[in-house]
């Protein structure tokens, strides 16, 4: 999910401190270690699962499917919409030492960060049993997510193979093509697609925009890249990357044609613009199938279609559930992680939400899965064929402090009209300020 996932899978609402103070409350109120409401009651356990964005256990019955195999558990799960309100929480948690949960997810982002400088924090999973399932995982997941030392810090959940989510009915209205192949032929370069958008802007609907935001543009482009703010030596690249300065150039150039509908990510109006028609397309990640069906709703079904995405395969997003320290039931806790993160789940998982699997078994598994909702589109071979082709990714300790600088300054570009000089700027300072 949930930047999405981020992560977004990514979430939802920016509600800034109000929503930081409800977070704090909630997990103050919900947490498994200090003053903790996860215990046991004549053998019960009650797990507390804390995430971020849509993960999906929920919205597909698994946690129920658990309870069911496992008449002893019950599982309470909490969920902040915005990743950064999240981590932003779970940091204070974690040097405070309570309100933790059993079981936190970590967006891909943040994982360099637990592994460098948080490990210590966490519960080695392979002293619960992890290591017998590394041969399940993909090898660039699984290592993202271990420490030099061989410390495994979480299992993976999702990845975040990159396509292009388009609305047929709105092409239509605009006279373009609505077919899934000739649309990827048209838009194989990220200029053929801002050509294509050009055409759309010439006669769509009223209030409605070739995309929803220059900062999605920006961050699927990027997600193409293997190497990006930092380097393989763990340096901050991002001022010097071309590959940067390109996916930067590129969303300032939508913004500057009038391509976008200007809607900050996660925001309520950017939400009801799913179901409102105010985009014909959006980058999306596998996640995000998940997201529109949820802001959508039954009116979206086969408005919604899904091709292959501009100038090749990327990666945006992905997490991983993790066991912080001091959690009272680390034992039960990995058992349900471990059974989240299976094939059987995974798979089905992706069948019901579109998060697609980072266990092998289940990438086969899904491979010849179609969508009804996305116009029958064959999303297991569209999504299977980005997660073959997508580059192995540097991941850097700030990764996701560094992305929200810069998708903020290209907010500045696309709703003040800011120049691309004095915006890039601006993401610089912002960098050298979040980083200190």
């Amino acid at each position: 999910m949930p930047i999405a996932r981020a992560a977004a899978r990514r979430a939802v609402t920016r509600l800034g401190a109000v929503a930081l103070a409800g977070a704090l409350l909630a997990a103050c109120g919900s947490g498994s270690s200090g003053n903790s409401a996860s215990g046991t009651d004549g053998g019960k356990v009650t797990l507390t699962v804390d995430l971020f964005g849509t993960f999906g256990y929920k919205e597909a019955g698994l946690y129920k499917e658990y309870e069911k195999l496992h008449p002893n558990i019950t599982v309470k799960e909490s969920s902040t919409e915005n990743e950064a309100d999240y981590w932003k929480a779970l940091q204070t948690r974690l040097a405070g030492g309570g309100g933790l949960a059993d079981v936190q997810g970590i967006e891909v982002g943040r994982i360099a960060s637990v592994t460098q400088q948080q490990a210590d924090k966490f519960e080695d999973l392979n002293s619960l049993g992890a290591s017998s399932l590394k041969p399940d995982f993909s090898a660039a997941k699984w290592s993202a997510a271990t420490t030099a030392d061989g410390r495994t810090l979480g299992l993976g959940t999702d990845i975040g193979p990159e396509a292009m989510c388009f609305r047929s009915d709105l092409l239509k209205q605009a006279g373009l093509p609505t077919d899934r192949a000739t649309l990827a032929k048209s838009w194989s370069t990220w200029d053929g697609y801002l050509a294509l958008g050009k055409q759309y802007q010439a006669k769509a609907p009223a209030k409605s925009y070739w995309t929803d935001s220059v900062a999605s543009l920006y961050s699927v482009m990027n997600g193409q890249q293997k190497e990006r703010y930092y380097n393989a030596s763990g340096e901050l690249i991002f001022s010097s990357n071309p590959a940067v300065k390109t996916a930067w150039d590129t969303s300032v150039q939508a913004a500057q044609d009038g391509l976008s509908a200007k809607l900050a990510e996660w925001t309520p109006a950017w939400n009801q613009a799913f179901s409102s028609g105010s985009f014909a397309t959006i980058a999306c990640p596998a996640w995000m199938l998940g997201y529109i069906k949820g802001q959508a709703g039954t009116t979206g079904k086969g408005k919604w279609d899904v091709a292959t995405l501009p100038g090749g395969a990327g990666n945006w997003g992905g997490s991983y559930l993790s066991i912080p320290k001091g959690s009272a039931h680390a034992k039960e806790a990995f058992a349900l992680i471990k059974w989240l993160t299976a094939k059987e789940q995974q798979a089905k998982l992706f069948k019901k939400q579109g998060s697609f699997p980072s266990n092998l078994g289940a990438i086969d598994a899904v491979k010849d899965v179609t969508d009804p909702y996305f116009s029958d589109a064959p999303i297991g071979q569209i999504f299977g064929t980005a997660a073959e082709q997508s580059p192995v990714q540097v991941l850097g300790v700030h990764d996701n402090d560094v992305n929200t600088q810069i998708t903020n300054a290209l907010g500045e570009v696309e709703r003040k009209g800011v120049s691309s000089a004095t915006a890039w700027s601006h993401a610089e300072a912002g960098v050298k300020n979040a980083l200190g």
